[in-house]
């Protein structure tokens, strides 16, 4: 008796595409067949695509794959990865998209392709012990501190049941009820959701945490039925900051795997950093205080205190900037702090305090903040050529020592791309025209330059490029304006040229504008200058939460919504609503970045161009970006303007504007404002 075949890529693609309810796309489907022979799947495949199993296998390469909006990318990863059969890890950025995979796309298409594979692959999120209800502190309370206003809240918030009056309070007793509802724990599955403050009540750090076997709730634990589930599945998805810490850690968070999938590849350098970033402030210090006073002896305790007076004093005078040298002074309090905080972490080691009501969790607790601090002075004191230190200095919160590495392409280099297929995807992965500045930082050598260097493949990994375009035509659906004849823009907010154009530009859309401005002052002096001229409304970023002004933006075609970084990612307004999107200047990092400029200087003494490298090259990323938020259906149509002369005068202009979509492009004002006004118009009439 002869077994069926295989089915085939195409077939299992159009199983799924037709349970989404898409429509199946060109790029999709090139997409699709890169992904399986990148990660070996076409050897499980019926090979009706002209590949033989024996050829695909050893064509075997990291890949990266440019998908623009509308190519329905997600399906042109997980079916061929579920084809695959072995587990595979999805790592995504934002919340949106991992809740899209695992409560849309993943099953619709398990039940698609069911029937064909004959097996049903179990699917699980996994996210941060932090992101899941702590039961042990939601039961026994936060360990007790000094600070009186967070010494019992559940009891204050629960003294008059119903009749908590407190932000705080509320908070707590929803979560208290939620806690009896819900099955997976989980933060984001709270709605509406809770303020930080309310949940650091009832979440722990890996650091914090007892451990199931030490705790009395650990069979009942959410982080750890997560991370069960995980193990039990064939699909895992998470986000790019625990794969970070996966790598960097050492100890693994995520189950062992052969298929590595990144989406919103383009974030994951930022995401990376941010996870490799030490911080040490006075605050954090004296808490780590406070939480070892009661369970070392005194002579131990008083040294910490002594060295946290110290670093306090100095960091009340630290002025924003990088440290290219550890002062004197910093370096002899940073070595007592590291000195004190060694002696705490044995002495709770070799300590113990009955009289202490639930002592582990006090000392997992203490323990965990007075480690911190060891790490990031230790890491400052040792001093490594490839870390940047630096004081931030925030108006609220104070002054901050943070140290971060000068490049995360090594790690990546190291931990990602080894013993397994990784496959990065993004609508922006290919800047100035090819995906070598993106592979740079990711720590591959250009493209090409593996295959022929025949040297070592784990320090040079092999890797492809794939643009599979888009389903839109953009030269039809869209205009790239430059106003061209507009001032340079210098270090000021409120360009009072800038703010003319802005406002007829605005007139002419009849609103539907999304502005992107490159600080939160120049949307705050835009908004408030606007709200003066024109009768549209205004919507401005911090003035309330973004999902709200979001929700409202698209809402009402007559509106706008002005602000900062967020924006120019996190916005997806098909239709009417959005028409005309602004940009105020091309966004270059500030000149004081600390990492930014240091990474740049890097670049130069080894004899590249630092201001291409990085300066330009963040400036392209956010653009494309930015720029993506115009055209999300095939119906849309619009303008994209940038009020920044350099886009069309500079050198690097050209760069810049190869990273955005193939917009029809023009620097004459007054054809654009026609333009607006017609898409207007046919806006009303639909309307």
């Amino acid at each position: 008796m002869t077994s069926s075949p295989s089915p085939t890529l195409t077939d299992l693609l159009h199983a799924a595409v037709t349970a989404v309810g898409g429509t199946e796309r060109p790029g999709q489907v090139t997409m699709a067949q890169a992904v399986a022979e990148a990660i070996g799947a076409s050897r499980f495949l019926d090979q009706d695509d002209g590949d033989g199993g024996g050829e695909a296998e050893s064509e075997r390469a990291h890949l990266l794959v440019q998908a623009g909006t509308g190519t329905g990318k997600s399906l042109g990863y997980l079916v061929p990865a579920i084809a695959r059969g072995e587990r595979v890890v999805i790592a995504t950025a934002t919340l949106a998209l991992q809740r899209q995979l695992v409560e849309r796309d993943l099953p619709r298409t398990v039940d698609a392709l069911h029937p064909l594979l004959r097996r049903r692959p179990e699917f699980a999120m996994l996210k941060g012990r932090s992101n899941y209800l702590c039961l042990h502190r939601l039961h026994e309370g936060v360990p007790q501190e000094e600070e009186e206003g967070l010494f019992n809240p559940f009891e204050a918030a629960a003294a008059q049941p119903g009749q908590a009056t407190s932000k705080l309070g509320k908070d707590l007793l929803r979560l208290r009820d939620w806690a009896d509802e819900t099955e997976t724990g989980d933060r984001d599955d709270m709605t509406p959701g809770v303020s930080d403050r309310a949940w650091s009540q009832v979440s722990v750090s890996s650091r914090e945490c007892l451990g199931a076997s030490k705790c009395a709730y650990g069979a009942e634990c959410f982080a750890e039925a997560a991370r069960e589930r995980a193990k039990l599945s064939d699909v895992i998805v998470t986000n790019h900051a625990l794969l970070a810490i996966d790598a960097i850690e050492g100890a693994p968070v995520l189950p062992g795997h052969e298929v590595l999938i990144i989406d919103e590849a383009h974030e994951l350098v930022s995401r990376v950093t941010g996870a490799a970033t030490g911080e040490l402030t006075p605050g954090q210090v004296n808490r780590a205080v406070r939480r070892v006073a009661k369970l070392v002896n005194e002579k131990a305790a008083d040294a910490l205190q002594t060295a946290a007076e110290s670093f306090e004093r100095l960091m009340e005078l630290a002025l924003p900037g990088r440290l290219e040298e550890v002062p004197e002074d910093l370096g002899y309090a940073l070595m007592a702090l590291r000195d004190a905080s060694r002696t705490v972490i044995s002495a709770i080691g070799s300590t113990r305090d009955k009289s202490v009501q639930d002592e582990d969790a006090v000392r997992k607790q203490a323990l965990a903040s007075v480690e911190s601090v060891h790490a990031v002075a230790e890491r400052i004191v040792e001093g490594s050529e490839y870390d940047v230190v630096w004081y931030e200095r925030h108006d609220r919160f104070g002054a901050s020592l943070r140290v971060a590495p000068m490049s995360v392409s090594g790690l990546l280099r190291e931990k990602l791309f080894t013993d397994r297929s990784v496959v990065l995807t993004s609508a922006t992965l290919k800047l100035g025209g090819d995906f070598n500045g993106v592979g740079a930082s990711l720590g591959l050598a250009p493209e090409g330059m593996a295959e022929k260097s025949g040297g070592d493949d784990s320090a040079m990994p092999r890797w492809k490029g794939l643009d599979v375009g888009s389903p839109f035509d953009y030269r039809k659906q869209g205009i790239l304006y430059v106003a061209q004849h507009l001032a340079q823009p210098g270090r000021e907010a409120g360009r009072a040229d800038m703010l003319d154009e802005l406002t007829e530009l605005v007139e002419a859309a009849g609103g539907r504008t999304l502005g992107l401005f490159s600080s939160m002052r120049a949307a705050q002096t835009a908004a408030e200058e606007l709200r003066g001229r024109l009768d549209t409304p205004i919507l401005l970023q911090g003035e309330e939460t973004l999902g709200e002004l979001i929700r409202s933006f698209a809402a009402d075609p007559r509106t706008c919504l002005f602000g900062t970084l967020s924006l120019w990612q996190g916005v997806d307004v098909p239709g009417p609503s959005c028409q005309l999107v602004v940009m105020d200047r091309i966004p270059f990092p500030r000149p004081d970045d600390p990492l930014m400029s240091a990474r740049q200087k890097a670049v130069e003494e080894a004899g590249g161009n630092g201001f291409m490298a990085i300066a330009a090259t963040h400036a392209a990323l956010l653009m494309a970006q930015g720029a993506g938020r115009l055209v999300r259906t095939s119906g849309d149509r619009g303008v994209v303007a940038v009020l920044d002369p350099r886009l069309a005068k500079a050198r690097y202009g050209s760069f810049l504007r190869a990273s955005m979509p193939n917009f029809w492009f023009t620097t004459d004002g007054e054809q654009v404002r026609r333009s607006l006004s017609a898409i207007d118009a046919a806006a009303k009439s639909g309307e």
